[in-house]
């Protein structure tokens, strides 16, 4: 309830990369008070790790793994820092993120902004040795912005080096729509070459999945799947930010913003593409269902229609700090 006041009249007013750094702020001093702690959930397996709760904050957040303990503390089981490139980038010019209220969304066109796989590699080293209270660390793997298409598997393969040994699984990302020709990337092909350098350096046994975009159709899908089968990976996240704009209730003024758009108008989507990625890959592969989740239901579902583990981003940021960990409790 206070958080819901302190959104409609403070955050719902700011502009919203400035009220995500504001948010970050409050919660580095919520844990530095020890107002938050970790808490015991129940324990969930998948690629041979443990989580503590299904939930995690998806990859976006936190971009240079500096939340890490606080997101922890918050109550999220497992958090994906990144997406991290090769070369540290600066994104698109602002203004580059937009709150969608009458939708529960956001549209977002950040460019992967990120302070590159180098600094990410030297920040997990130090937290590691400095801290034993840790959730799952994940790390999203991008194209650098400059690199030509035909040199993906090269650039990918970079980040991949300077990071092996510091994540608990890796995520390649192919679907973000905001660096030009990534999505092109998702072809099998293209996808095959940069799925191989990454395994050549961090070993065929580190847990590696793909993560796919909602705007692929259930065949393009499949084929993904396919592949993940075939050259061993862990398995896939479904799904990243949709470029879809259809039965929306915000202005067109709003709407019509270049970017991914992430939270409740992907629910249907993400929901449907479980079963169908579930029913073609192996038994041992792993599902993490991310977009549109608000509620402890929509979790049981996405559970119990074949997700191992869920991600949220946008539904946090409308339902505040204290949503994980209740969240968590009740499941």
């Amino acid at each position: 309830m206070i958080y819901r006041i302190l959104f409609n009249l403070v955050l719902k007013r700011t502009n919203p990369e400035s009220a995500h750094h504001l948010g970050v702020v409050t919660i580095r001093v919520l844990f530095k008070l020890g107002l938050i702690r970790p808490a015991n959930f129940k324990d969930f397996t998948a690629m041979g790790l443990s989580f503590n709760g299904p939930l995690g904050m998806a990859a976006g957040f936190d971009k240079d793994g500096e939340l890490i303990p606080e997101l922890y503390a918050l109550g999220f089981g497992h958090v994906e820092v990144g997406t991290v490139t090769a070369l540290a980038q600066p994104g698109n010019p602002k203004p580059r993120m937009f709150r969608l209220p009458k939708d529960r969304a956001l549209i977002n066109r950040m460019g992967f902004n990120n302070n590159g796989a180098k600094a990410l590699a030297e920040k997990l080293s130090k937290l590691r040795q400095s801290s034993n209270q840790l959730p799952v660390i994940g790390i999203n793997l991008g194209k650098s912005k400059i690199v030509e298409l035909d040199r993906a598997a090269e650039d990918y393969a970079f980040s991949a080096n300077l990071l092996k040994g510091l994540g608990d699984y890796y995520v390649i990302n192919v679907s973000s729509p905001n660096t030009p020709g990534l999505r092109e990337l998702q072809e099998t092909e293209a996808l095959r070459s940069i799925i191989l350098a990454v395994q050549k350096e961090i070993g065929k046994d580190a847990p590696l999945l793909v993560k796919i975009a909602p705007d692929l159709t259930n065949e393009a899908a499949l084929e993904v799947a396919k592949l993940v089968n075939q050259l061993g990976l862990s398995g896939m996240i479904a799904a990243n930010t949709t470029i879809s704009r259809l039965n929306l209730k915000s202005k067109p003024s709003k709407i019509t913003e270049a970017g991914g758009l992430s939270g409740a108008p992907l629910k249907t989507r993400a929901s449907e593409l479980i079963p169908v990625l579930r029913k073609e890959l192996d038994g041992d592969k792993t599902i993490i269902s991310v977009g549109g989740i608000e509620t402890e239901a929509e979790i049981r579902s996405r559970l119990e229609s074949g997700a191992d583990l869920v991600q949220v981003y946008t539904g946090f940021v409308y339902a505040g700090p204290f949503w994980p960990k209740r969240i968590q409790k009740n499941l």
